[in-house]
């Protein structure tokens, strides 16, 4: 904050002379005139209330708009600052929690031409049979409700293009976000299902990836679920929770709802799953073996970068439920 000191008393780091009476700033452990104490990149004096940020992106100061005034976005769940020109430059985005690839980060670029970051990348579901565990969860889930799918259902882990070949084969569906990473199927198709999942190669690109086709034959209403590869555990999840409840619905004769009604039930219980899932990582009892210890202490980092990516997956929920509250449709 600006003092009154006699002159003589304190020298300017800026100018490297004396600064008489009046106003002055002590900043980074030095004293300075107000119209010396200037930003690096633009030497325009920066004044009690005002810093230039840096971009987290490229590491660059934030440059000024024409206004002459610092503009910068920030990601409404991480506050990641980065220049607006990013998102119009092809900087990418981690496909799971939607973060911009740093200069000083490698994203991992997966077969279909996501890109995932490495805490993502961590806990990512890579192939069907990886998959499986969590589906039984769901199943048990679903269960715990009384709202048990009596039919087995294929659940298969696929690319990206094969997830947009299976919906344009479906008669009826209901798809409204951006990029599919999730769908119900009605009807008979061959699909394209991961088999094992890819190795990672050089240059952060993953590789050898084995798929076989799986062709699905109609017994009832829903031939499979299939499920965007490359994902976080608990996004994954949410997503199978969510076409789980299309399943039901389906299996149980619901054939006269909305879209947007279906769409926001089965984002509720995707809801309803991931803070189950937040809950029990938060409330494990203590454990007091040594091993048991050390078991916790390795897994402690990643529960926490899971708790984080499930508060994001959560916010990104709410988000959708707050839009349906508001405007009475599911978001386009």
């Amino acid at each position: 904050m600006p003092v009154h000191f006699p002159m003589g008393y304190r020298i300017c780091a800026g100018c490297n002379t004396e600064i008489g009476y009046g106003r002055f700033l002590n900043c980074l452990s030095a004293f300075w005139h107000p119209e010396c104490f200037c930003c690096h990149a633009c030497n325009l004096p920066i004044s009690d209330y005002e810093y230039h940020p840096k971009c987290e992106v490229c590491n660059h100061f934030i440059p000024t708009n024409t206004a002459g005034l610092i503009e910068y976005r920030a990601h409404p769940f991480w506050i990641q600052k980065y220049c607006p020109s990013h998102e119009h430059d092809g900087t990418p985005r981690c496909c799971s929690c939607e973060r911009m690839e740093s200069q000083n980060t490698g994203y991992v670029a997966l077969n279909d031409g996501r890109k995932l970051c490495l805490e993502c990348l961590d806990s990512a579901v890579m192939d069907t049979r990886n998959c499986q565990p969590l589906y039984r969860d769901i199943q048990e889930f679903y269960e715990g409700l009384n709202m048990k799918v009596e039919q087995q259902v294929p659940l298969l882990l696929v690319e990206r293009h094969a997830l947009n070949d299976a919906r344009e084969g479906e008669k009826n569906g209901h798809y409204h976000m951006p990029e599919t990473r999730g769908l119900c199927l009605s009807e008979e198709q061959t699909i394209s299902t991961i088999l094992r999942r890819p190795r990672s190669g050089r240059g952060n690109c993953t590789m050898n990836m084995i798929t076989e086709p799986y062709k699905l034959t109609r017994r009832c209403d829903v031939t499979a679920i299939l499920i965007l590869y490359g994902l976080p555990r608990l996004l994954t999840g949410s997503i199978l929770a969510h076409e789980m409840m299309h399943a039901w619905m389906r299996l149980q004769g619901f054939r006269t709802l909305s879209q947007d009604v279906e769409e926001g039930i089965c984002q509720v219980l995707a809801h309803m799953w991931l803070l189950t899932q937040l809950e029990s990582a938060s409330s494990n009892a203590p454990q007091t073996s040594l091993s048991a210890t050390s078991s916790r202490l390795k897994k402690g980092k990643r529960s926490q970068l899971d708790r984080k990516l499930g508060e994001f997956f959560k916010h990104q929920i709410r988000r959708t439920l707050e839009h349906i509250r508001v405007t009475g449709r599911f978001p386009k």
